[in-house]
């Protein structure tokens, strides 16, 4: 068992619990995630790190309140426990493993939309420790909605709040933030941008056209955790991908987001979820034909 040693509302729905759970933070690296069950017959729900303490041997996890798992996790107390935090799954950020030199010579954005600050979190506090420091945006749709701001300002080189209601920092999206930054002299060698999906394709195509590599992280389409139900299917390179195993970063110019949306919309029902799974044939469950 999984012991909860702290739970806090950070904003309305999205709340923050530091999770017991020694192995996997002894392990784990910025960019993975973890799967966890509320008991033996529960709903397995992935959720990015936010952050881990390998002295105490807990992990941080955010995640929002949508659905009737999320709805169950939230009844969680202090002192409670999950009955599996199963991780760390998934591919760790590139940046872990560039050389110490050629990574304190690269010139890093992050851009964090939402509950994208949390995945977006420990790979800045990552780099601060390394000495390396990346601007960050975080755009939110109101201040009240703003989650990690305290804390991301301890380890950003520069902090960009921004909000499409323009009732704290910056007023409007994300990428007109980029935009400016970008007039304003500010030159990058990698984007990373990490939020709901119809922002991160906006992102990517801004930066496309600014010649910014950029690398996005494909959690919010994965449900299973283990390529094995067809919901983060993707398409990266014209090749398919499944966020879970072969990500959950990938080359942002690469992603088909628009097949990806279209996916997330038919997922949504048994019919689609059907129909889903006749297009696509051996490929709909990591291609083995036999799941």
């Amino acid at each position: 068992m999984y012991r909860i040693l702290k739970k806090s509302e950070l904003t309305t729905n999205i709340y923050l619990m530091d999770v017991e759970a020694k192995r996997v933070a002894k392990a784990c690296q910025p960019g993975q995630f973890v799967i966890v069950r509320m008991d033996a017959e529960g709903e397995r729900i992935p959720l990015t790190i936010c952050d881990y303490d390998r002295e105490k041997g807990t992990v941080t996890i955010v995640f929002q309140c949508v659905g009737a798992e999320t709805h169950r996790m939230v009844s969680l107390e202090e002192g409670d426990a999950f009955h599996d935090f199963v991780g760390p799954l998934g591919c760790p950020s590139e940046l872990v493993k560039e050389p110490e030199e050629e990574l304190k010579k690269k010139r890093i954005l992050f851009v964090a939309g939402g509950v994208g600050a949390a995945p977006v979190y420990p790979q800045v506090k990552w780099l601060h420790e390394q000495g390396v420091a990346a601007d960050v945006i975080v755009g939110s749709k109101t201040k009240d909605l703003l989650i990690l701001e305290k804390e991301m300002t301890a380890v950003a080189g520069n902090l960009y709040i921004t909000t499409d209601d323009g009732s704290y920092g910056r007023s409007g999206m994300v990428t007109q933030t980029i935009k400016d930054l970008v007039a304003e002299g500010k030159e990058y060698d990698v984007c990373i941008a990490i939020g709901p999906m119809i922002m991160m394709k906006f992102v990517c195509l801004l930066t496309k056209d600014l010649n910014i590599p950029t690398v996005v992280s494909l959690n919010p389409i994965m449900v299973d955790g283990t390529g094995m139900c067809g919901a983060c299917r993707v398409t990266v390179g014209g090749k398919v991908k499944f966020a879970c195993v072969d990500g959950p970063e990938f080359d942002g110019h690469e992603v088909n987001f628009d097949e990806a949306m279209r996916r997330q919309t038919l997922y949504k029902t048994e019919e689609g979820r059907a129909m889903l799974r006749l297009q696509e044939g051996d490929t709909h469950h990591g291609g083995c034909g036999n799941c």
